[in-house]
């Protein structure tokens, strides 16, 4: 974990704040002295952390991702506060789960809008800044089934598959920049999304998992605030998993 003061002055954006993951990298955010800005949909997570008094309400924007015209009125919003975005952290995401030939349309149309093309629409929002500057960092939020796929979630996993060959282009586009590009893939994580699930599924991924737990928001949220700090200023395109090892088979 960075030591308070480390992001002193730095900006980020973090969608998908308001709970889970993202709400766990607002806090690292925070607590590392940088300021945060939240993109969440969820307006009751947004209460909620404007009630705590951790991120001032000029910082907090109700946003569907899915809408690329509302993520550029928000980025446009947080740089006219700040002139500035130093992190982009994309963890907004979502789940309609279902097997392929039960799948609706919505169920899946809506988890590429929110899960892949989400995260286009942040990236192409704040690349100019970072361009400009000649600095940025920018960590998706992916997942292992990207890689392993999952039964009865094509859609989430090709969302998620999908984003891996969006930062690594980006990482290409953006590198001459400045700008750095990577994913971190959480495995089962203890979240809002994962608590309805199951408990034969909650079992098996323990299963699968050789070190012996269930991850953690702040588990991912540590990794993410490496590919942010200093320690990774020359790692670009690169994905890492944070998944206890549930991935490896």
């Amino acid at each position: 974990m960075k030591r308070k003061g480390d992001f002193g002055g730095r900006v980020a954006l973090v969608t998908g704040g308001g709970s889970g993951i993202g709400l766990a990298c607002v806090r690292e955010l925070l607590g590392a002295g940088g300021k945060v800005a939240v993109l969440d949909v969820d307006r009751k997570g947004l209460a909620r952390l404007g009630r705590s008094g951790s991120v001032a309400a000029q910082d907090l924007h109700p946003c569907d991702v899915s809408d690329p015209v509302a993520v550029r009125s928000a980025v446009a919003s947080i740089l006219a506060r700040y002139r500035r975005i130093d992190f982009a952290v994309l963890a907004a995401g979502i789940c309609r789960d279902a097997v392929i030939w039960k799948m609706t349309d919505e169920a899946w149309f809506k988890v590429i809008d929110v899960d892949l093309s989400g995260g286009a629409h942040v990236l192409r929002a704040v690349a100019p800044n970072m361009r400009q500057r000649k600095s940025g960092r920018i960590v998706f939020v992916g997942s292992i089934n990207g890689r392993r796929g999952k039964f009865g979630q094509a859609n989430y996993t090709a969302a998620k598959a999908g984003l891996l060959g969006l930062a690594r282009s980006a990482a290409r586009e953006l590198g001459p920049s400045g700008v750095t590009v990577n994913v971190v893939e959480p495995g089962f994580t203890e979240t809002a999304m994962t608590a309805g699930l199951s408990r034969e599924i909650k079992e098996k991924a323990l299963a699968e998992t050789p070190l012996g737990r269930i991850a953690k928001p702040q588990d991912i949220a540590r990794a993410v605030m490496f590919f942010l700090g200093g320690g990774a200023s020359h790692v670009t395109g690169q994905t890492l998993a944070v998944d206890g090892g549930q991935g490896m088979g």
